[in-house]
């Protein structure tokens, strides 16, 4: 007969609750494991951490680890801090990892031109969210972009662009294309977010391409800015030389011109005094010294009369007391006085008047 059991000898199994990791004693755990602790962490504390800029498979390793973990004892989880702020502590300088992070950092510290063709060489694109670089350029930039693009295309660009900047790029629009893009708003309501990122890199690669300039200005800036610093004699020359050959371009550079000729027609009358005060005493008395031989007595009359009265028989008694002077003398002095008067305009410390422009 087989030997029974005695019911009370029968000891129940019981499953134990999960127990913390450890004890006295912090576990042994994988750097991974450390990473999903402290993270965790982090969030737990209302950090908020950029993990979106991880690269994809890091975000993937990290959420299953952190899946895979249940719970951690104190002890350990006091290592692990301790651990992760030796480590943090002891950094002293870091440096982003490749071309494309080192790029991201130098940003708008090296010229663009260096920058455009080291990601050309390496084979990289602007790293970065697209669309928030396409955000960043203004409507002017993005308009040629929105009309070469098909209407499905352009209704994505709209509808992930911040509003504001999406409704100066409709009012751009002619009329019909802007009601086709709206209508497409419509019908974007199936569109991924993989597409979206896919259509956003795409546009941004466009405007990468674009060739970058070797000069920031435009020309009639640069000309302008070239003849203000010239000699009279040689300024006539150009111009008239340049009425001849383009009298479109040759008025655009005349208005970019800022000459001691200049100074009525685009100083305001209650501006004369700040500029005096900046200008060298010396200096000014050649210039108005000389006006009257240069052909520019308007702008001697015009400063004399927007001055304290003072000052202005002053000044007179001065100029009337200087000698001979020579025409290159004449010509600095003057030019010392255009480029303080440029050089105030360039800080904002003053506006020069608009010229109107004469109806036909």
């Amino acid at each position: 007969m087989t030997n029974m059991i005695p019911m009370g000898q029968i000891t129940p199994q019981i499953t134990p609750p999960p127990q913390p990791l450890g004890g006295d004693v912090p576990v042994q755990l994988s750097r991974k494991a450390k990473a999903a602790i402290v993270v965790r962490l982090l969030l737990n504390e209302g950090a908020d951490i950029p993990l979106e800029e991880l690269p994809e498979e890091l975000q993937a390793r990290l959420t299953h680890q952190m899946g895979s973990m249940r719970l951690v004892d104190r002890t350990t989880l006091e290592a692990v801090v301790d651990e992760f702020a030796h480590e943090v502590g002891r950094i002293g300088l870091s440096f982003p990892g490749g071309i494309a992070g080192a790029l991201t950092a130098l940003d708008g510290k090296i010229s663009r031109q260096t920058a455009q063709r080291l990601r050309k060489e390496a084979g990289i694109r602007q790293a970065g969210d697209p669309w928030k670089r396409l955000s960043e350029l203004g409507a002017e930039k993005l308009r040629p972009v929105l009309e070469d693009e098909s209407i499905e295309v352009a209704a994505v660009m709209l509808s992930k662009l911040p509003v504001a900047l999406s409704a100066e790029l409709l009012g751009l629009l002619p009329g019909p294309q802007a009601r086709r893009i709206t209508y497409a708003v419509s019908l974007t309501g199936a569109v991924t977010p993989d597409a979206v990122d896919r259509i956003g890199l795409s546009l941004a690669s466009q405007l990468d391409a674009v060739p970058v300039t070797a000069f920031e200005g435009d020309p009639v800036a640069r000309v302008g800015a070239i003849l203000n610093s010239s000699t009279t004699l040689t300024r006539d020359d150009v111009l008239s030389g340049l009425d001849e050959t383009d009298q479109g371009f040759a008025d655009a550079v005349r208005k970019a011109i800022f000459t001691f000729a200049n100074i009525p027609g685009r100083i305001a009358a209650r501006d004369i005094p700040r500029v005096l005060r900046e200008v060298d005493q010396d200096q000014l008395v050649i210039a108005l010294a000389a006006a009257d031989d240069a052909g520019f007595s308007e702008s001697k009359t015009y400063i004399l009369e927007n001055m304290s009265g003072r000052m202005a028989d002053q000044l007179r008694e001065e100029i009337d007391e200087t000698g001979k002077i020579k025409p290159a003398d004449a010509e600095a002095a003057m030019g010392q006085v255009v480029a303080t008067i440029r050089d105030m305009e360039a800080r904002g410390d003053l506006m020069l008047v608009v010229e109107e422009e004469e109806e036909d």
